[in-house]
């Protein structure tokens, strides 16, 4: 294949069939979202989107896009908005990785940072404050809202969600990091359309309230959130599957080390929940378990894959 501009390489990314360790009747089947061209999966709905909103005449190229996010949707936004000659605003605060705020400026992005808490301990909420001020303050603006926009999901269960059901036949199980919410209402709303017994399991990380659990400050990015995702009301969701960070950064590393996947955070965590879910309920019958793998590791250089920095976490949460 040949295309005129890198970043329409987004989508139709490998699929890559292991066994889970320990469990010889457990077939995974994960999609490799970090060979997307900035890096995520995120760059399925960023792409979608904004073509979305031009085609429906809901912005122009006038139009300054506002979102909140220090990751992966702020980088692939900037990225994209670069691509479509339109102006982003990415809202972060000072738990961002350096890597990510320097890939956002380069990209074009106008970057503010928001330095005060909010009640959770966290910046998200306070981050969102800080978005729906500047969409009042500046005419011909769009907030993205990845957690409420419809879009959004749309984006995921055209592609992503459709890639999957044609990949694999008879899926079993659907293994889904939960965040923003995007992802995993667009794929549960597909996999339910094409495999309706297909059972959709919600990974989640203490200290993120989705699942009404009590909000504690996390130090892994891509996974949780300190509110519940408006979108998720319309997510196929029949199981959920509680994880820690340190047994993220274990599966991080196994990744690597058993099957050469140098994959982020998320990855790591919905691998723990595989694991932890299965341990309880062993498989009499060989199971096909799908999955995505949303990042590369690169980001988490810092953090997963520094060992001082692991050995340091751990003994914190001794």
């Amino acid at each position: 294949m040949i295309l005129n501009d890198y970043l329409e390489f987004v989508g139709n990314t490998p699929m890559l069939h292991f066994q889970l360790d320990g469990a010889s009747n457990i077939d995974i089947y994960a999609k490799l979202e970090f060979c997307n061209p900035t890096g995520s999966v995120k760059d399925r709905a960023a792409n979608h989107i904004i073509r979305k909103l031009l085609d429906l005449k809901e912005i122009n190229n006038d139009t300054t896009l506002i979102e909140s996010s220090s990751g992966n949707f702020g980088i692939a936004l900037a990225a994209y908005c670069k691509k479509y000659r339109l102006k982003f605003i990415a809202v972060i605060d000072p738990c961002i990785n350096p890597i990510n705020e320097t890939l956002m400026r380069s990209f074009g992005a106008t970057v503010i940072k928001v330095e005060i808490p909010d009640c959770n301990g966290g910046y998200l909420l306070n981050r969102i404050e800080k978005v729906k001020q500047l969409k009042e303050e500046i005419t011909n603006s769009y907030w993205v809202n990845q957690y409420g926009n419809p879009y959004n999901a749309e984006a995921y269960y055209k592609t992503l969600g459709t890639e999957i059901c044609e990949s694999v036949d008879n899926i079993d199980y659907v293994f889904l990091g939960i965040s923003s919410g995007g992802t995993i209402t667009g794929v549960s709303q597909k996999i339910k359309e094409s495999y309706p017994t297909a059972k959709v399991v919600a990974v989640d990380i203490y200290g993120s309230v989705i699942f009404g659990n009590p909000p504690k400050k996390r130090f892994i990015p891509g996974i949780g959130s300190s509110m519940v995702p408006d979108i998720i009301n319309q997510a196929k969701i029949d199981d959920v599957v509680m994880v820690d960070e340190v047994a993220t950064i274990d599966m991080c590393h196994e990744l690597l080390s058993k099957h050469n996947i140098f994959a982020g955070g998320s990855s790591g965590s919905v691998l723990a929940g595989i694991k932890k879910y299965f341990a309880g309920k062993p498989a009499s019958s060989p199971q096909k378990v799908a999955t995505i793998f949303p990042d590369r590791g690169d980001r988490y250089a810092t953090t997963v894959y520094n060992n001082d920095w692991c050995l340091d976490f751990r003994g914190r949460q001794k």
